[in-house]
């Protein structure tokens, strides 16, 4: 008899990542020889930059392959502070008030890790990013989802966030820009949220994955930088995105000194550092954002601005422009079938990759997210395919 160990429960009750997973299944069906039209994971067609890439062979090449301290090359944490500083109206010592993270996601669970207790309650948004519940769930935490309505123009009201509050009430987890719905707070929506979480000392973990990449003139603001809200603020950044640097997982936090000390130890005890090379390549990107990145983002709100107009052209199907971010959220629900079953038609019998909105949240059902930066050619053969299936 062949004996197995449990899986804890943390895990056991964890469904995969639908962007990933689904992201996962096109690249098996690609290496199959299948033709597949990939509009699931946020990855821009478009390779790294090369005067990027160009600043890892130099680390590479003058030796820079070694672990660094865990909280970042001094290099890197300084860029990133200038960064802030130039662009988020945020002035932070690079000593102690900034962590250099592989990605968002780790750095929102150190986070996590560092805040939550179990059985503490954060506030999260229905729809949200779809690792946000189970990362919460995994450090002991109870993620409450909190709507945003369409009819308030997906934003929350200060009395939404109220009635949410109970004495278990830790943290606010927000995305801004918006993954999924592509939303970008004004002042007037983070002041909302700045006034509850002050009023019940709160933790604000707030996801800027996004924040280079708004359209129609908007301005990303970053919730740190209101009164009062620099330190109850865990500020998350990543080049993932932007930059076309998804599988560098580069990006860092910038927080209090109490919280980056914690979130240090964290850090040690588990990933040690973040990669020297990796940090090198992002302190670059910061550091001289070059007009072919300008070009890039510009190109890529031409795309989305194309795949709205054509997705409502097609019958059943709406969607309104994103404000910021790369995604068409779009709205399926006249086609009176879940969005599950409707990405796994498209999927099995037709080979494009859409991500089920019920994998957002509950209120995410009867929608579907299509990733609008891939390359002209693909946006093009995918919306005339979904217009002749649908």
């Amino acid at each position: 008899m062949i004996m197995t160990s449990p899986i804890a429960h943390r895990l056991a009750a964890s469904l995969p990542s639908a962007t990933v997973r689904i992201a996962d299944i096109a690249s098996a069906l690609r290496r199959n020889g299948v033709k597949i039209l990939d509009f699931s994971a946020g990855r821009a067609s478009e390779a790294t930059p090369q005067y990027i890439c160009d600043a890892a062979l130099d680390a590479m090449q003058r030796g820079d392959t070694h672990q660094t301290p865990a909280r970042g090359t001094p290099d890197y944490l300084a860029a990133c502070a200038q960064k802030l500083a130039r662009e988020n109206n945020l002035r932070v010592d690079p000593d102690t008030n900034i962590i250099a993270t592989m990605g968002v996601k780790q750095g929102l669970f150190l986070g996590l890790l560092a805040v939550i207790n179990p059985g503490d309650e954060v506030i999260v948004e229905d729809p949200c990013f779809v690792s946000y519940q189970p990362l919460i769930q995994y450090v002991g935490g109870v993620p409450i989802a909190v709507p945003l309505r369409k009819e308030h123009g997906y934003r929350w009201r200060q009395e939404d966030l109220e009635r949410a509050i109970t004495p278990k009430t830790r943290g606010i987890l927000i995305c801004n820009p918006h993954n999924p719905l592509g939303t970008v707070m004004t002042t007037h929506d983070l002041q909302c949220i700045a006034n509850v979480a002050m009023k019940h000392h709160l933790t604000v973990f707030s996801d800027e994955t996004y924040e280079r990449v708004t359209w129609g003139g908007r301005k990303h603001l970053s919730i740190a930088a209101l009164h009062g809200m620099s330190e109850r603020t865990l500020t998350l950044m990543t080049f993932t995105k932007s930059y076309a640097m998804g599988g560098w997982r580069t990006g860092f936090a910038r927080g209090s000194e109490r919280l980056i000390n914690a979130m240090t130890i964290a850090q040690q005890h588990t990933l040690t550092c973040a990669s020297s090379i990796n940090q090198a390549a992002a302190a670059r990107a910061i550091t001289e954002t070059r007009p072919e990145v300008r070009a890039m983002w510009k190109d890529w709100e031409r795309r989305c601005e194309y795949a709205v107009k054509e997705i409502n052209a097609i019958p059943g199907l709406s969607c309104d422009m994103p404000e910021g971010g790369f995604y068409a959220w779009i709205d399926i629900r006249q086609r009176e079938q879940s969005s599950e079953a409707f990405c796994e038609r498209l999927l099995n019998d037709h080979h494009i990759a859409l991500v089920p909105g019920a994998a957002f949240g509950p209120r995410g059902e009867g929608f579907v997210r299509m990733t609008c930066v891939k390359s002209w050619d693909e946006l093009r053969a995918g919306i005339a395919l979904l217009r002749a299936i649908l």
